[in-house]
């Protein structure tokens, strides 16, 4: 029975849908100066699997240690921008645990397009939120493929 379980939380986490706006925020990284280094970023944390929609490095980082980010993508399309958050809120904490704990000197970003940051993220419950579990966010505008702010 545990063989069984195990063999799901696999499959189950092996399997990586891409977002909508993943090619725009990947341009909009590179357009930023970020060199893309995992597409996806793929990680172990003791027998579960792990993919952060990417993984980048700061291209300008002349005569220090580059900075090394990952990024999860979310497109908050649904009917529910509160559904999208709990989901989006989750698996950030998540993945920030593990990596912090494989690889603690990559940062983790949310990326959020900018109609979800001025409709939704501005809602106190939602800035309380962020702000008592440190979520670093990057609001970026799909259409022009561009990020817009780093908070």
């Amino acid at each position: 029975m545990a063989l069984a379980r195990a063999t799901a939380v696999t499959l189950y986490t092996g399997f990586m849908a891409r977002d909508t706006f993943h090619q725009a925020v990947r341009i909009a990284l590179e357009k930023a100066g970020w060199l893309i280094t995992h597409d996806p970023f793929s990680f172990e944390f003791g027998d579960t699997n792990f993919e952060i929609d990417l993984g980048a490095e700061s291209l300008i980082a002349a005569e220090r240690e580059a900075e090394l980010i990952a990024v999860e993508i979310k497109s908050f399309l649904s009917k529910s921008a509160l559904f999208d958050f709990h989901l989006a809120l989750g698996q950030f904490l998540n993945y920030r645990f593990a990596l912090e704990q494989t690889d603690p000197k990559r940062k983790l970003f949310l990326a959020i397009p900018e109609d979800a940051y001025f409709d939704f993220f501005q809602r106190p419950f939602v800035q309380k939120i962020l702000t008592h579990h440190s979520v670093a966010l990057i609001v970026y505008n799909a259409q022009s493929e561009v990020i817009l702010l780093w908070l």
